[in-house]
């Protein structure tokens, strides 16, 4: 069964036809949905994530149950279509990271990005980690604008997208504060 996000409130529509935009966080049984939602942002965006679609592509049903439970995970729904998603992990260090991130560019200007880092945020202060960080491919300066709107700010880490093919490129550290 699909819950919606506590303290996640829809934002206004701000299209001309369609309705807003609802987070959920999906179960342990809906992980064929959220399977699929993952798998569309690896394919529409390779070079956003430090995994690939062929590699997901070939997970088990347990290891896809594994990481929606494990990560925090939120699905973001237009007219009940998936479109996008975000999850939370923690951080070896004691703080929390944001992984996965991604809106289907149908839905993007619409207000899910922000609704997606919200929720993100907030369960990661429900969770005593107040201080998240992320990763952000270079280059890619819409999603550094979306955080940067949420407070986060970039550190100076850098490191490789993907450690298996550091030819993919760099992506960049920001971290969000506690009490920002």
């Amino acid at each position: 069964m699909t819950t919606p996000t506590p303290g996640a409130s829809p934002a206004p529509d701000r299209s001309a036809t369609g309705g807003a935009p609802v987070l959920r966080r999906p179960a342990a049984d809906e992980w064929t949905r959220y399977r699929d939602v993952r798998l569309a942002a690896l394919a529409q965006a390779p070079e956003a994530f430090g995994s690939t679609h062929a590699r997901e592509a070939a997970f088990t049903e347990e290891r896809w149950r594994e990481r929606l439970t494990a990560r925090n995970t939120v699905i973001a729904e237009l007219d009940g279509a998936p479109c996008g998603l975000a999850g939370l992990v923690g951080a070896g260090d004691g703080r929390a990271e944001l992984v996965s991130m991604w809106v289907h560019p149908r839905a993007r200007g619409r207000g899910v990005g922000d609704l997606l880092v919200r929720a993100v945020i907030e369960r990661a202060e429900e969770l005593g980690r107040p201080e998240v960080r992320l990763w952000v491919a270079e280059g890619n300066a819409p999603a550094e604008r979306l955080y940067d709107r949420h407070g986060f700010a970039r550190t100076g880490e850098e490191q490789p997208v993907d450690d298996e093919q550091p030819c993919r490129g760099l992506e960049f550290a920001m971290t969000r504060p506690a009490g920002s």
